[in-house]
């Protein structure tokens, strides 16, 4: 009688915790994302929706690159995705073509062009 302690007279059922993948029904896990945007120092404070929301976020991208290359492979006639559709998939689509762009400029390349004019008519250099 020293190991119970009255667990067999509750009759409710202990509810198993949710993870918060399941809770916002994502496939892809939360918190890892969490794990990696706290260890990644990114910012100082981070809210509790931010993971969620940036998982839905991937999971949707995700979702729309392989059902376009799910379509390429289709079209070629092939049960398998293999790079070459995903890249067609993603040069064939405008706005994925452009998140994926390989010229991508850091915040200081654009502004260390950019000179400010001190007025009209006084002969700056107006070059961008």
């Amino acid at each position: 009688m020293s190991g119970e302690r009255g667990h067999g007279h509750s009759r409710r059922r202990r509810r198993h915790g949710l993870s918060r993948s399941r809770r916002a029904e994502l496939q892809f896990p939360i918190s890892r994302v969490d794990r990696l945007l706290r260890e990644g120092h990114y910012v100082h404070r981070l809210s509790s929706s931010t993971p969620v929301f940036l998982a839905g976020i991937l999971e949707y991208l995700t979702s729309n690159i392989l059902e376009l290359a799910g379509q390429e492979a289709c079209n070629s006639h092939k049960t398998c995705i293999t790079p070459e559709h995903l890249q067609k998939a993603l040069g064939n689509n405008q706005y994925l073509s452009q998140l994926f762009e390989e010229n991508t400029y850091s915040r200081g390349d654009g502004m260390a062009q950019v000179r400010k004019l001190s007025g009209p008519g006084t002969g700056a250099d107006s070059r961008i």
